[in-house]
């Protein structure tokens, strides 16, 4: 029996019941002391043996970059995933310690060149590696393993539109055939029979979890899409670039990618298979003098006859039993500070001051939802386990 199946078995007739309940009463306003997040934790100090046997191993390629870390970060809580082999070849040979101090007390493989890496203790892997990098890669990896990868590589399903905008060929054609575009909540059952899940971008993510249902409904126009986005610097990633210098960053807004961003086209791709035709965007990225957060704030033009109240409701239908994605309450404005360190995504809509129209603004942490957050979500849901498991984070404040 596999490490997720029998952890399932051993948890089937308890964590998934006790879970559907809770969301249910949840619904209908009612509190119960036994909740979601502390259900696991429980079981776990009762059945140590079971679930030391039965956890499933973990590996992180690219352990070294912000996503890497941040998956390190989660997966500290989580009862079922343990890491067994980390990748980051120019930290090779250091302790994780080493090159991420505030994850001292974690008990972490040091880390190692990927060419070292030995799979066979390996169930699942999270792939952090810059994109051009991840193809061949995970090709070579054992066909028995599940993975979640976090780069472009795998994101855009026309091969051409990869090497338009990436600059070089795919790599890894049979393979594109095969991932699963992971936007969880939007692709959840093909997630969960999938071998290989590319992890959506932090814009995307941003982008189409609002915009989607409202597509699909044929509640707004296709035409006169407008995005303005704006992310933390830590979504331009750890290297040492001259251009994400704290003086070159600090006390401004940085506008970048106009009209060449890289996710255009992984978000014209989802919004068109929600519309079933082409959509086409305008879409703006900003880089903000803060760590984390992102904010999409959307414009959009109302189908006719259609009010922001019945985009309102609509969204209100569509995500009301997630556990993730919020719609606020009325007026509500959505800020990044709110969501900072969880895998949350706040959103709402407002009439724009031109008839016809309305504002959507919605906001993630770009490491967390907009990335290893969303990426572990995944993961639970291929390995079989509740796909809130060690991602009850709530938001850090102030």
């Amino acid at each position: 029996m596999s490490s997720s199946a029998a952890i399932g078995s051993i948890f089937s007739g308890c964590l998934w019941k006790e879970e559907a309940r809770v969301s249910k009463d949840r619904k209908r306003g009612v509190r119960r002391l036994c909740v979601r997040g502390s259900v696991a934790p429980l079981q776990q100090r009762s059945m140590n043996v079971q679930i030391s046997e039965s956890t499933a191993r973990i590996g992180v390629l690219g352990a070294s970059g912000y996503t890497g870390s941040e998956i390190v970060r989660l997966l500290a809580n989580h009862p079922y995933f343990g890491i067994t082999l980390m990748t980051a070849d120019r930290k090779a040979g250091q302790s994780f310690a080493s090159v991420f101090p505030h994850l001292i007390k974690q008990d972490l493989p040091d880390l190692i060149a990927i060419k070292d890496a030995d799979f066979s203790n390996v169930d699942a892997v999270f792939c952090c590696l810059p994109h051009g990098t991840t193809q061949e890669i995970i090709k070579a990896l054992p066909k028995g393993l599940k993975i979640v990868d976090l780069s472009a590589d795998f994101r855009l399903r026309n091969i051409k539109e990869y090497e338009e905008w990436y600059g070089q060929p795919h790599k890894a054609h049979e393979l594109q055939k095969e991932a699963i575009y992971g936007l969880t909540e939007i692709s959840r059952e093909e997630v969960r029979s999938a071998r290989l899940v590319a992890n959506p971008g932090c814009y995307p993510t941003s982008i189409q979890l609002p915009l989607v249902p409202l597509i699909k409904a044929n509640l707004i126009e296709l035409e006169n899409i407008i995005i303005d986005a704006k992310s933390g610097v830590s979504g331009a990633g750890r290297g040492a670039k001259e251009a994400n210098l704290f003086t070159e960053i600090s006390e401004g807004i940085h506008s970048y990618g106009i009209t060449k961003h890289r996710h255009v086209p992984e978000i014209e791709q989802g919004l068109s298979d929600a519309s079933e035709t082409k959509v086409t965007v305008s879409f703006t990225p900003h880089l903000m003098p803060m760590s984390r957060g992102m904010q999409s704030t959307i414009y959009v033009k109302m189908a006719p006859g259609v009010t922001v109240e019945d985009l309102y409701k609509h969204l209100r239908i569509s995500y009301e039993d997630e556990e993730f994605v919020v719609l606020l309450g009325k007026g509500a404005v959505p800020h990044t500070r709110n969501v900072r360190g969880s895998n949350y995504c706040f959103m709402n809509v407002f009439p724009d001051r031109i008839p016809g129209r309305a504002i959507i603004i919605s906001v993630i942490d770009n490491l967390v939802k907009g990335a290893s957050g969303q990426a572990l979500q995944n993961l639970n849901i291929m390995m079989g386990f509740p796909e809130n498991t060690g991602l009850l984070y709530q938001p850090l404040f102030p």
